[in-house]
């Protein structure tokens, strides 16, 4: 297996609130609640995990509640890459109601200083290049600029590691000009960084043919229920997972991304690779928290994924 580095910038405590239903301007009382160190990036390394790889975390986290993610890096058995940051990691409430809709209302997180950017970097420069892959995931904490974003970015490719990014709004609009070697965004997030409209299968090949053109080897467009364009040179696919009862949709798109990087770097077959990333993510929706759980479950859900070829490859 693999050596993976994951950093997340902007980790959080999320604090998920079962609910029947929300009623704004009520009291409303809770069905569950579960509280857990996430972060795109650490969600992603959870399933890196699961699948066998060696798993290197990194990123910013506040001195004032480190226990949680300590906890989570020291079960999970994670190398630890984190630069401490004075203040608290911020805390991500979701409220999921019965019929799987998902309500977030995100923290803000710590202020980021020139001096953590700096060790962060500097860190990077002795641990990073033992590494086969790096996924770069989530938002940018305050004090974090898109342009060091992007500095960053191409600090990772000149050391030689495959970068995947996973971000949206100008992070993901700087991010794609350092050419990763592989871009998940979703329809929407795609649409807003290229100008386009991008409702057809046509036009989300066309805004994908960019990305292509400029040097990204893999482009991943998640669409929620409707499933998950992969785009490559001379590949063009499209998988619809099987339905699933919801019972919370975060974490689904980094479980698609750990799938992707995981089949990517075993060099397995596109079909496979496809196949089970979407069935990591269908089955991410089925709980609350990450990682996979149940491998019988994920076998049945890899059997129902449905895959298309396009036509016409990407070039």
């Amino acid at each position: 297996m693999a050596k993976i580095l994951t950093l997340t910038l902007n980790p959080a405590l999320d604090v998920t609130i079962g609910l029947d239903a929300l009623h704004p301007g009520q009291v409303n009382r809770s069905q569950a609640q579960h509280s857990h160190a996430a972060g795109k990036g650490l969600n992603v390394a959870q399933v890196l995990a699961d699948l066998g790889h060696s798993v290197t975390v990194g990123g910013f986290l506040g001195c004032d509640n480190l226990q949680p993610f300590e906890a989570l890096i020291d079960w999970r058995g994670f190398a630890d890459c984190f630069v401490r940051v004075p203040g608290e990691t911020r805390s991500n409430i979701k409220l999921v109601e019965a019929d799987g809709r998902v309500t977030d209302i995100n923290g803000q997180g710590p202020e980021v200083d020139a001096a953590a950017q700096t060790s962060l970097l500097r860190r990077l420069e002795q641990v990073a290049s033992g590494h086969d892959a790096v996924v770069v995931a989530g938002s940018l904490p305050r004090g974090i600029s898109p342009d060091w974003l992007r500095q960053l970015l191409d600090q990772l490719h000149a050391q030689g590691l495959k970068v995947a990014l996973d971000s949206s709004g100008p992070a993901l609009r700087a991010g794609l000009q350092s050419a990763p070697w592989l871009v998940k965004p979703n329809t929407d997030e795609l649409a807003e960084v290229l100008g386009l409209a991008l409702h057809s299968p046509a036009q989300r090949r066309a805004g994908a043919e960019q990305l292509l053109a400029s040097g990204i080897e893999h482009v991943v467009v998640s669409d929620g229920a409707q499933g998950v364009n992969w785009f490559a040179r001379d590949l063009a696919l499209h998988a619809r997972p099987p339905k699933v009862r919801i019972a919370s949709t975060v974490g689904a798109g980094d479980s698609l991304v750990a799938g992707m990087v995981h089949g990517l770097l075993l060099g397995e077959a596109p079909a496979q690779t496809l196949r089970r990333a979407t069935a990591i993510a269908a089955q991410a929706v089925t709980q609350i928290g990450f990682g996979i759980r149940d491998r019988e479950q994920l076998a049945r859900l890899e059997a129902g994924v449905q895959l298309t070829e396009q036509q016409e490859g990407c070039r």
